[in-house]
């Protein structure tokens, strides 16, 4: 078995979008983790469904699967990073969040995305924690319907300071949204030092929707290249291997644009080379 995987359009915010996808399929990925923004697919601009119909095409031209990411940082708000959530105080900014997330959803099945990517947000001050959980529960009972209807698959991602920003936490959620996936970011198992990656691989081996790899330090929420922080990649990717994950292994290096040109075939040697050695070791132990 040999892992799919696809490179997160954050880490690639100084190319064209097309220039993007080429790279990162030149480089043998096979898919693309596209966060929607206002240069790479900007979601409000007009003619969506051509440029839908457009972005669809040359997916299939480029052999790439894809998932889509909602976490662009003004995309929303030129003015407030991440703004506003589903958890805003205000109910137009509210609602200003759940129309996004449904243009992701009508994107995603124009495209048949795998997934579509997004998280609570982070509580404002003026906003009690039972009335930030009453909004978030408000918000995704419309996404999750509004999916449900176009047979998407949503999956919710924990991030650290966000209202719900661990595994603990998404499950707390599932109880109430049955049919809602995980997406599992491995680094945030370490900022949020809940568990270890691979640990949580196996635990929610039938609820993840989409996994995202990275580096990061025990208990910093920073994304790092590979082998620049404490995480153990040959035991997350053998985790993945054992429950025959199939879905995009998506690795998201948002900080890294500047280098996009190298870091991207970098990180797919990287985590090739570590797939080989794992082998190595499988067949090794199985002789």
């Amino acid at each position: 078995m040999q892992l799919r995987y696809a490179y997160n359009t954050n880490g690639a915010a100084n190319h064209r979008l097309n220039d993007a996808l080429d790279l990162i399929a030149d480089n043998g990925y096979e898919g693309v983790a596209l966060t929607l923004d206002h240069h790479h697919f900007d979601p409000f601009e007009a003619d969506f469904k051509r440029r839908g119909e457009e972005l669809k095409n040359n997916l299939e031209k480029l052999n790439l699967g894809l998932v889509i990411e909602t976490g662009a940082r003004f995309l929303l708000n030129p003015l407030k990073k991440h703004s506003p959530t589903l958890l805003s105080a205000f109910a137009e900014g509210r609602k200003k969040r759940v129309e996004f997330l449904k243009l992701a959803i009508d994107l995603a099945a124009i495209t048949r995305a795998e997934a579509v990517s997004f998280w609570a947000g982070v509580p404002e001050a003026e906003v009690s924690r039972q009335q930030a959980h009453e909004f978030l529960r408000e918000g995704l009972r419309q996404v999750s319907d509004y999916a449900e209807r176009v047979n998407v698959c949503l999956a919710f991602e924990p991030e650290p300071g966000m209202l719900v920003e661990t595994i603990a936490d998404f499950k707390e959620l599932k109880k109430d949204f049955p049919r809602l996936k995980l997406a599992l970011d491995t680094g945030h198992c370490l900022a949020s030092d809940e568990c270890e990656p691979d640990a949580a691989v196996r635990e929610m081996r039938k609820d993840i929707g989409t996994v995202a790899v990275e580096d990061m330090r025990r208990g910093i929420h920073e994304h790092l290249f590979f082998g620049e922080g404490d995480m153990n990649m040959p035991a997350a990717l053998a985790a993945l291997h054992e429950i025959k994950f199939e879905k995009l292994v998506c690795v998201e290096l948002s900080r890294h644009s500047h280098c996009a040109d190298k870091i991207i075939p970098a990180a797919i040697e990287f985590l090739r080379k570590t797939e080989r050695d794992l082998n190595s070791q499988f067949k090794e132990s199985a002789a």
